[in-house]
């Protein structure tokens, strides 16, 4: 296996604005950054509590946007499945975070970070299924 474009300040930078942001919603609301447990959450609950969640969810598309603007050569979109293969792929890992209890920015990022046990396993687990997904299909005929 050959590594073609090895990135590792640009990664290094994202790991630490990762982490920096994961902090910051520790220090300033005291709630850990969970994707999906803060887009679960959105859905069922009002008031405060619905506003800083509805916030959080909807930087998200600005920041990515903001990143292909910044960024135009480093950051790519190639959506090579149809649509209605990336609308199962969503559901299926809206499935999976409900099954494990959190997503990889709450296990992975926050939990880890706490040395959650649960979190530790559960990031240990999705990694390992990731490692075997991708051998498999870089390895069909």
């Amino acid at each position: 296996m050959t590594i073609v474009d090895f990135t590792p300040w640009s990664a290094l930078a994202g790991g630490a604005l990762i982490g920096l942001a994961a902090a910051g919603m520790w220090w300033l609301l005291g709630r850990l950054a969970g994707v999906s447990s803060i887009l679960g959450s959105a859905m069922i609950s009002r008031g405060e509590d619905f506003a800083w969640r509805a916030a959080f969810i909807a930087g998200l598309f600005p920041a990515g946007l903001a990143a292909v603007f910044v960024f135009p050569d480093e950051v790519q979109f190639n959506l090579e499945a149809g649509y209605g293969q990336v609308l199962l792929s969503g559901a299926l890992v809206g499935l999976g975070t409900q099954l494990g209890s959190g997503c990889t920015s709450g296990h992975g990022v926050c939990g880890v970070s706490r040395l959650s046990p649960r979190s530790v396993a559960g990031t240990l687990l999705f990694m390992a299924a990731g490692m075997v997904t991708v051998y498999f299909w870089a390895h069909q005929s």
